[in-house]
């Protein structure tokens, strides 16, 4: 189970309390009532209207608990495999086992510089050389650009409590510390909401909830890897009962004076309506032929977004943004038992979906992208590694300028001059960077974009350029 992010402050306007908190629990149920969907008539629109089949998604793969970068993307150059096994000979990865995942990108690192994919990424390959693909070095949270003299001086401000897995969760997701109550996906749905015709479609998730998909306007719509989950006793009987579940629906959906429970009325009225309208939608589309592996919940999660993307017509949108994500990645021990065994379960769901959204046409109009709390070090810890800061991600879909690299690769040391100490990589791209250039192609203006990404008026270099 990966930690939870909390996003009720305790003073948030009761609009907002009930868009981020409202639940329900009938008859003894369990089940999440995917029914975020309060603010909807507000939704402001800064975006023009968009043309007809001018569909975009923006599919969010985060993985919890701070992914091992070094074991991701292995230096696989002779000089730099060297270094890397030097600093955790129990944890590498040999060269034998690379040879089939090294990256040849169009152009050449400097220095002669290579990495390799983790041997368990080898289906992205086909997607990397086809140049849908490309792989971001070293990005994690800033502020501003910092330099190594700067963080050692505490001379510019700094992401709060670095190396903490929900503060570095909430600053990626949200670019702003735990208890934020926004995040930069749903601030970039506020724009295109009135865009959808159903606008509660505009930011769905199938990997818990999720700061990242919560807007100022927008909420997140939730469901279940099995699709749309219902408020048990409305569409069916309650307790063997018509009578109980008459007064059920009676009883959530009747007026009130209460301002409270007009709100939650509402938003209870809306959860049935959407849950109603996702399954009609569903139900009409062909079933897709592209196989998503079994036992893999990240698989399983992207499986809906492919299915939710192909009746995307019946839904009314235009532009979306997804959350999907998986566990299990704080590796402390257990590294090379545990880490090849999440690869695979990663590398087959992207490169799942990524056939889906071919077979759908619109491989074009979807990019999927990697994330996670913060990389780890480089030095090994007994069996495992500890938190860190930077990574390296991977950004992918047909649109991309892939076949490339973006950004510098850093070097390889214990306290060298691109890491903190321990291998800890200092971030030399920001997530706000990696933010706006999937916010430019998803059509925010510049303008917008100041206000969804609050620190990128700080990087003179905004769109890091990976897509065509």
């Amino acid at each position: 189970m990966h930690p939870k992010i909390q996003v009720l402050e305790s003073n948030q306007s009761r609009r907002s309390f009930l868009k981020t908190g409202l639940s329900l629990s009938v008859a003894g149920a369990a089940a999440p009532l995917a029914m975020n969907l309060a603010a909807l008539s507000e939704a402001a629109a800064a975006s023009s209207s968009l043309a007809s089949g001018d569909y975009k998604a923006i599919v969010c793969v985060f993985m919890y608990g701070g992914n091992d970068y070094a074991n991701t993307l292995i230096p696989y150059d002779a000089p730099s495999h060297a270094a890397y096994n030097s600093f955790r000979s129990n944890l590498a990865i040999d060269t034998p086992f690379l040879t089939d995942t090294v990256l040849n990108p169009l152009t050449p690192l400097a220095n002669a510089r290579q990495y390799a994919l983790a041997p368990e990424l080898s289906s992205w390959m086909p997607i990397f050389n086809a140049g849908q693909m490309s792989v971001i070095l070293n990005v994690g949270t800033l502020v501003q650009p910092t330099t190594k003299a700067q963080y050692t001086s505490a001379s510019v401000p700094l992401p709060p409590k670095l190396f903490s897995h929900n503060d570095q969760q909430s600053y990626w997701q949200s670019s702003y510390p735990e208890g934020a109550t926004s995040g930069w996906g749903g601030r970039m749905g506020d724009l295109f909401q009135s865009s959808n015709s159903k606008a509660a479609f505009t930011c769905i998730g199938l990997g818990g909830n999720a700061v990242y998909l919560t807007g100022k306007y927008t909420s997140q719509y939730q469901l279940s890897t099995s699709g749309s989950v219902q408020i048990n006793g409305i569409k069916s009987t309650l307790f063997g009962s018509s009578a109980c579940q008459a007064a059920l629906n009676k009883l959530i959906v009747s007026p009130s004076s209460h301002m409270l429970e007009q709100e939650y009325i509402k938003t209870t009225a809306r959860s049935i309506d959407a849950h109603d309208q996702v399954s009609a939608a569903l139900s009409q589309i062909n079933p897709l032929t592209t196989s998503f592996p079994i036992n893999n919940s990240l698989s399983d999660q992207l499986q809906v977004v492919a299915k939710l993307i192909a009746a995307r017509n019946a839904l009314g949108v235009k532009r979306q943004v997804f959350f999907v994500s998986l566990g299990g990645f704080d590796n402390h021990t257990g590294l090379t038992k545990y880490h090849p065994g999440l690869m695979q379960l990663v590398g087959d769901a992207m490169s799942s979906f990524y056939k889906a959204t071919v077979e759908l046409g619109v491989s074009q109009q979807v990019t999927s992208f990697t994330a996670s709390d913060f990389g780890r070090t480089l030095l090994s810890n007994s069996d495992g590694s500890d938190h860190g800061w930077g990574s390296m991600h991977f950004v992918m879909g047909g649109a991309v300028k892939g076949q490339k690299y973006v950004g510098t690769p850093p070097v390889i040391a214990n306290s060298g001059p691109d890491d903190v100490g321990q291998g800890r990589l200092l971030p030399t791209i920001a997530v706000d960077q990696v933010a706006s250039t999937l916010a430019t192609w998803f059509g925010v203006s510049a303008l917008d974009q100041l206000s969804i990404l609050p620190n990128l008026k700080n990087f003179s270099q905004k769109d890091l350029g990976f897509f065509t």
